[in-house]
Order: structure tokens, then C-alpha cells, then sequence
């Protein structure tokens, strides 16, 4: 059988696709158990075992002929979990929305209003993560938080000068890597 793969695979990389067929024969209702068994939910387990006999079709060339099974489930949980992933940080982020939607109902907020301020955050935190984390600390606590550079001096157990001299070159930073336009 090992020789049987071998040689499927070696026409499907010489451009016989119906030899992959022979393969996704073989092995669909596997990797669909092996699928299903991480997402338990068996329409998403075909969707996804699908999406994985394209992601092993593409992946092929790189095989090394070192046990086709084991290869293919990997590629397959891979993408099982891959899904459950984003399946998991879209329910979080409509969770999220509508909690937004809640808020701005019950604040009277307009929701426009709402989700542009959800987004505004979303980019400033980006931005902030991007910062290195000596003038993150600086920026967030005299900025975000309202604190004095002598509050700061204090949290942080370090000079006032130091501080005065972290917030410049922050400002520096940001200047160099940031635009304008990206606030807006």
C-alpha cells in the first residue's frame, strides 16, 4: 500500500490530478473523523476536511514520503483547529458587538458614534503594543492613565530626568513611525 502512495503521489505531482482523487478517496472519511473529533459539529468538519485535501494538495512537493497518513492528519487537525480558532474569535467579537450595542443603547450613544470609538481603540492599542515597552510604560501612564511625570518617577522606582527623558524620545518614536493620518 506504502508503494501504492508513493506512487499516486508522484503522478499528482507530475500532473495526473485523477491520481489525488484515488487519494481523497481513500482517505476523506479518515481525515473527516479525525476533523469532526476536534470540532464536533460535522457540517464545519466537512467544510474544513475539504479545505484540507486543498491545503495537502498544495503542500504536496514538500512531502517527504515519510508516512502519508500521519502527514495528511496533521495538516488536517491543523486546520481543524486552525478553524475553531477563528470560529471561536468571531463568536468573541460578535459577543463583543453586541455588548457595544448594548452600551450605546443604554447610554443613548449613537451607535456610529460607538463603533468608531471600538475601532479608535483597537487602532491605538495596536499602535501602543507596537512601541518598545520602556516608552509604552511612560506613554500610557502620563497620556492614558493622567498620572504626573513625579507619579511616574515614583511607580516606576526611577529618576524624574529619566522619565522626562523616556517621554521625549517616545514622543520622538512615535513621530518617526507613526503618521498623522493613521489616527484620523
Amino acid at each position: 500500500m506504502i508503494e501504492q502512495e508513493e506512487t499516486l503521489i508522484r503522478q499528482v505531482l507530475e500532473g495526473q490530478n485523477e491520481s489525488f482523487r484515488t487519494l481523497i478517496d481513500r482517505y476523506y472519511a479518515y481525515l473527516y473523523r479525525v476533523v469532526n473529533g476536534v470540532l464536533h459539529h460535522p457540517k464545519d468538519a466537512e467544510d474544513v476536511t475539504q479545505e484540507a485535501f486543498v491545503k495537502i494538495y498544495a503542500a504536496l512537493p514538500q512531502y517527504q514520503f515519510l508516512g502519508l497518513k500521519t502527514w495528511m492528519t496533521r495538516i488536517a487537525v491543523n486546520a481543524a483547529i486552525d478553524y475553531k480558532r477563528k470560529r471561536d474569535r468571531r463568536q468573541q467579537e460578535t459577543t463583543y458587538s453586541e455588548e457595544l450595542i448594548q452600551t450605546a443603547i443604554s447610554e443613548e450613544e449613537p451607535l456610529d458614534v460607538a463603533l468608531m470609538r471600538k475601532e479608535r481603540g483597537a487602532i491605538l492599542a495596536r499602535y501602543l503594543s507596537e512601541l518598545p515597552p520602556n516608552y509604552r510604560q511612560v506613554i500610557v501612564a502620563y497620556y492614558m492613565d493622567g498620572k504626573s511625570y513625579q507619579q511616574i518617577a515614583e511607580e516606576q522606582k526611577v529618576e524624574l530626568k529619566t522619565v522626562e527623558s523616556r517621554l521625549y524620545r517616545a514622543r520622538g518614536w512615535m513621530k518617526k513611525h507613526w503618521k498623522e493620518d493613521d489616527f484620523l
